[in-house]
């Protein structure tokens, strides 16, 4: 599978890295936001030996010229809101888009979602496959004891800004207040921790989930190419790609 990676900060780097070692997979180019490292090869600077992956600034390429010119079957990003505006050729081209940048603003996501109706398009804000099992874990309980006090807890390495984009998905899964129930905790360089707290009168549960390392961020992404190489054009999630939405649904048909 012919792969163009958009995105080459430090999780970029390791999907990068990742797919270089991968036989199935093949990473034809990187889009970067700087002018760094372009020209090269992100199979030489990942020490690979590989002539493989040549880095192209993003916003020194003509996009409507670019994607026909350097054909992928799936871009994979890990980089802005805004390089939605970047790659819309390749979706109008029917390129596959498997998407992991961690929040969108509401344009740039209705503009991904628009996507959908030209190609297949798979958007989740945390890509490993151990936070969707803890966001449908976390639904479910919800379901069984809508009772308890609920919060969440996202804590990131010190450097992070914003909330973290999977906190936004569990609260928009467990139908809280974002303002409300979200607490995030900035410390040191911690990768990404996830916690579910749901509070009952004589016992609290926990559902948790770290990432250790960000090879977590590209095993999912990879993941997901694979899972949408052969779906119609439409918008998917990553519970749909391990069938968590699917279980959930027949669930709810068993009563």
């Amino acid at each position: 599978m012919r792969v163009g990676l958009i995105g080459f900060g430090k999780t970029g780097k390791m999907v990068a890295d990742t797919l270089l070692k991968e036989q199935s997979f093949s990473l034809e180019w990187v889009l970067r936001r700087t002018e760094q490292d372009v020209g090269t090869y992100a199979g030489l600077l990942l020490g690979s030996g590989q002539p493989v992956g040549q880095i192209y600034c993003a916003f020194a390429i003509d996009p409507s010229a670019f994607f026909k010119e350097h054909p992928v079957d799936v871009i994979i990003d890990f980089s802005a809101p805004q390089s939605v505006d970047i790659y819309a050729p390749a979706a109008e081209q029917g390129i596959r888009v498997v998407s992991a940048v961690s929040k969108y603003d509401q344009i740039h996501l209705e503009r991904l979602r628009h996507f959908a109706q030209q190609t297949a398009v798979l958007y989740s804000p945390n890509i490993t496959l151990g936070v969707n099992f803890v966001l449908q874990a976390a639904k479910n309980l919800r379901k069984l004891v809508p009772q308890a006090d609920v919060e969440i807890v996202e804590e990131h390495y010190r450097e992070k800004a914003e909330i973290s984009g999977t906190a936004l998905r569990l609260a928009e899964a467990l139908a809280l207040d974002p303002d409300r129930y979200i607490n995030s905790l900035r410390v040191g360089s911690v990768v990404g921790r996830h916690e579910v707290v749901f509070g009952l009168n004589h016992e609290t549960i926990r559902i948790v989930h770290e990432s250790v390392d960000r090879a977590a961020f590209a095993e999912g992404a990879l993941f997901a190419a694979q899972w949408l190489s052969d779906k119609p054009k439409g918008f998917y999630t990553m519970e749909e790609a391990i069938g968590l939405e699917r279980a959930d649904e027949e669930a709810d048909a068993l009563g």
